[in-house]
């Protein structure tokens, strides 16, 4: 409750001190307000030494940097998506993973991840992890073997499932009891899944990490990421993520929240027109391979069964000629794709995937190009005769 105004005050001082909470009565919004805030008020010096000591246990506002009620709104949202217990935000994805591995790897240690896994891990992992004494070793993305890379220092496993760019799948249950049995933290990089479609914690992951700026977001204007954890991992990260200051600003909360609000139906409109375009593409003698879980005939295929709710807008495919200057004539050729690396708006794109040098145990250096769309909102059959004229421009 805010002090009363003196009536003696002049001004300038009253436009300074007066509505810092006005009252009303009345009812209450939708969506939770959004709250702009770096200094945060207390009543008595008591008050704030008591939260100060408690704002790693409990979810306090305390101060902007540790977080604010806007940003907690989120953090419920996706922690409820996830089956976690709590979930911190951050500027980006990358800034996610980043603060996984420094909470929970220390120079000595070492991490087994999988060779699908986002480009920058690789170069995180080459640029500080190496770096400051963390070895790092990368296994099949299946995960089928990561029993013979493990060493006694290994502590993380961290696995991308499905991989975003040729989608494969490892079996998450299996590697959850091989990690119980060594006393490896699993990690899973959840941003194809989205929490609707793929749950990793629910499957026996510690910790999963999803770029909220794709699927989450949804609308290509906001960069954001988020780690969800059990409570057994909850804490390092909770204080390692204050050490660090790191947090979002609450306009950024707002605008994912309620992208969240509409994921499930976008999702399903993703899923349907990625679908019909998968097995147009199936039929094209163009192409000689379709990667999607969907597919029977797709790696992996029985385990995303069984452990997906579903798919999403992502579909790519092998060229049938290796001819790397007809892909990129290709791509060029689209009108309704907008050429770019990122995905899960609502808008459709397409790019070239260089498997070749993000892979390190895999060899795709057979493969002829790849393409990887992202099949956004618009009517699937604009989309497939753009297409269809790509193809036909490229002979």
């Amino acid at each position: 409750m805010s002090k009363p105004l003196p009536p003696t005050l002049r001004p300038q001082t009253r436009i300074l001190k007066g509505a810092g909470a006005p009252a009303y009565r009345g009812g209450k919004a939708v969506n939770p307000p959004v709250v702009r805030a770096s200094t945060v008020l207390f009543d008595t010096v008591e008050e704030l030494t008591d939260m100060r000591a408690r704002r790693h246990e409990e979810r306090l506002f305390t101060y902007g940097a540790r977080g604010n009620p806007t940003g907690f709104a989120l953090e419920d949202v996706v922690a409820d998506l996830e089956g976690g217990f709590r979930t911190k935000l951050f500027p980006t994805g990358l800034a996610a993973i980043a603060m996984v591995f420094t909470t929970y790897l220390k120079p000595g240690d070492h991490v087994l991840i999988a060779d699908c896994v986002y480009q920058p891990v690789r170069n995180f992992s080459e640029t500080f992890m190496q770096q400051f004494g963390i070895e790092v070793s990368f296994f099949n993305a299946d995960g089928r073997d990561v029993a013979q890379h493990a060493r006694p220092n290994t502590k993380m496993l961290y696995v991308e499932c499905p991989g975003s760019l040729v989608y494969e799948l490892c079996d998450l249950p299996a590697l959850s009891t091989l990690a119980r049995a060594n006393d490896w933290l699993l990690v899973a990089d959840n941003t194809w899944g989205s929490g609707l479609q793929y749950r990793p914690l629910t499957l026996g992951a510690d910790v999963s990490v999803m770029a909220a700026t794709k699927y989450l977001s949804g609308h290509s204007d906001v960069m954001m990421g988020t780690v969800t954890t059990t409570e057994k991992a909850w804490m390092p990260l909770a204080r390692m993520t204050d050490t660090f200051g790191m947090n979002v600003s609450p306009d950024d909360a707002y605008l994912v929240l309620r992208g969240t609000r509409t994921l499930a139906a976008r999702l399903a409109l993703h899923e349907q027109h990625a679908l019909k375009i998968t097995h147009w593409l199936r039929q094209r003698t163009e192409v000689a391979r379709v990667f999607s879980p969907a597919l029977p005939d797709h790696p992996g295929h029985a385990i995303w069964q069984r452990d997906c709710k579903g798919t999403n807008g992502l579909v790519s495919f092998e060229f049938a000629r290796n001819d790397a200057p007809m892909a990129a004539r290709f791509v060029n050729q689209l009108a309704l794709f907008g050429i770019g690396a990122s995905w899960g708006g609502f808008e459709s794109l397409a790019t070239i995937s260089n498997l070749v040098t993000t892979r390190t145990v895999t060899d795709w250096s057979q493969a002829n190009p790849i393409v990887r769309l992202h099949i956004g909102l618009e009517d699937p059959e604009d989309l497939i005769a753009d297409l269809e004229q790509a193809f036909a421009a490229c002979g």
